[in-house]
């Protein structure tokens, strides 16, 4: 299944990332805006996760058609195997970008190894070292295991963007001050444990990624900003 209804979340990057997109879009979309050097005409739209569509998160072909396009130089069926990447978030601009979205809360969320079975496994080794060569990665680094998630997505963005000139980037969302999930108190914090996933990696930690954007979201203003935009709702008559 590559549409996965989502309950409202209760807890941790699905919960914040759902008030975010939902109740609070200019915060993240002041940040893109700036990254993606967009003019004030341009708009973006949101495609997951959304209330309206039970806050949905979309994989493979989906995710695909959720923001409109067709690869047709590269296709995913020939990069991935099925049961790729499932989104946290995707959007679309006027312009034509497409934007990617993985969102974290807590450092734990960063650690991951490849499940994928032998036949699947082949295909996915073949297409991170793909990925790792154009990224300028160390050619010993692991992508398979230890920040296997952050590699696929960095693996996705390559597929769209280089194998088939699709004007796609890819959005990490760190979530500051997450005290339910013991989450990092401040972005330098975030930062060290980025640079942590970069060395395994084997990228040059010092470096921007071409065209990844990384966000920083203060949970205690989203949730402050939230507030205020209910009490003024609740106000009107």
């Amino acid at each position: 299944m590559t549409r996965i209804v989502q309950e409202p979340g209760t807890k941790g990057s699905q919960k914040w990332l759902q008030l975010l997109i939902n109740q609070q879009p200019k915060i993240i979309e002041n940040h893109l805006r700036q990254a993606l050097e967009l003019i004030s005409s341009d708009e973006i739209y949101w495609r997951s996760p959304l209330a309206p569509d039970k806050y949905s998160e979309y994989s493979d072909e989906d995710f695909l058609e959720q923001v409109s396009i067709r690869i047709e130089q590269r296709s995913l069926e020939s990069f991935w195997p099925e049961r790729g990447p499932v989104w946290d978030g995707l959007a679309t601009t006027s312009r034509g970008d497409v934007i990617l979205v993985e969102a974290k809360s807590h450092v734990a969320e960063l650690a991951s190894s490849c499940g994928a079975g032998d036949s699947a496994r082949k295909l996915i080794r073949e297409s991170l070292k793909d990925a790792a060569e154009f990224y300028g990665a160390s050619p010993d680094a692991d992508w398979l295991n230890g920040f296997y998630q952050y590699a696929n997505r960095l693996a996705h963005l390559y597929l769209l963007r280089q194998l088939n000139g699709i004007p796609a980037w890819l959005c990490f969302i760190y979530f500051v001050n997450d005290d339910e999930m013991n989450g990092p108190r401040s972005i330098v914090d975030w930062q060290s444990e980025i640079a942590v996933v970069h060395s395994h990696l084997g990228l040059e930690t010092q470096s921007l990624i071409p065209f990844v954007v990384d966000v920083f979201v203060d949970v205690d203003k989203l949730q402050l900003a939230a507030k205020s935009h209910e009490s003024c709702n609740s106000g009107k008559l």
